[in-house]
């Protein structure tokens, strides 16, 4: 498997890749003996929770490709002197894997968001992406006492890919505490993804992503829920990354970074 370049900020190391080479990888994970992989999509959000979640640190630290998800993140791995080809959007990456799932017929189970959202999501996949073969579909409520029999479900169905549509930090660390055992070869959690594609919540337009203000129509959208966590977030994560832009820029190591 061709390596790729490497950028580091904030203590996690992103693949240098565009989104085409992104998907050639996964497609590679899927070709290769059933051996699971995690992807991940970081953003300012999971740059900063990090500094407080040991587990969250070593499942994104294990991840076997590692995308930047946010403007924030190009911007920030840019100015710091280190390569960033574009902007990898998890909700872009999981639409670009339905389609060659369709065109390869490979196996595909969703699991996370509301039983209407992940029913409608599947049916849509369906009819958007004939060559689709829908693995399973289960929503995302349910307890600790049901995690190990949902993975013997993922097991069984015998998936190439498992979408997770979870918040995070929790898709990130049940992703990597049951890789093993789920043996799915490309196993991505996507957040509120699933909405999206389904048709359930509108995606900002592309000049608000362009601009790095995604995160902001988010809040638009869901105020009560998500206002507080961006505003914290942002402040942090432009202090953290500024500081380690200038230490770089300086010719410094930055500071070890990841939980307290």
């Amino acid at each position: 498997m061709k390596r790729t370049a490497k950028a580091e900020l904030l203590g996690l190391s992103f693949d240098a890749v565009t989104m085409e080479s992104a998907v050639a990888r996964c497609l590679e994970f899927c070709r290769a003996p059933r051996s699971s992989h995690t992807v991940i999509t970081a953003n300012a959000f999971h740059l900063c929770m990090m500094r407080h979640d040991p587990e969250l640190t070593l499942a994104c630290r294990a991840a076997h490709l590692t995308l930047a998800d946010g403007m924030s993140v190009v911007w920030a791995l840019r100015a710091s002197g280190q390569p960033a080809p574009e902007r990898v959007a998890g909700v872009d990456l999981m639409a670009r894997l339905l389609a060659v799932a369709g065109a390869h017929r490979l196996r595909v189970y969703f699991l996370g968001a509301r039983r209407e959202v992940v029913t409608a999501l599947a049916e849509a996949s369906r009819v958007q992406h004939p060559g689709i073969e829908i693995a399973g579909f289960r929503d995302g409520y349910f307890g600790v006492q049901d995690h190990l029999g949902i993975v013997e479900e993922i097991r069984a169905s015998r998936a190439d890919i498992l979408f997770v549509g979870m918040p995070s930090p929790f898709k990130e660390t049940w992703c990597e505490r049951h890789r093993q055992r789920l043996e799915v070869p490309v196993i991505m959690g996507v957040g509120g993804s699933f909405d999206v594609l389904a048709g359930f919540i509108r995606r900002a337009p592309r000049w608000a992503q362009t601009l790095g203000l995604e995160w902001f129509w988010r809040v638009l959208m869901e105020p009560g829920k998500l206002w507080k966590r961006y505003l914290t977030t942002n402040v942090e994560f432009i202090w953290l990354a500024g500081r380690e832009i200038v230490a770089r820029r300086l010719g410094r190591p930055p500071a070890i970074q990841g939980h307290k």
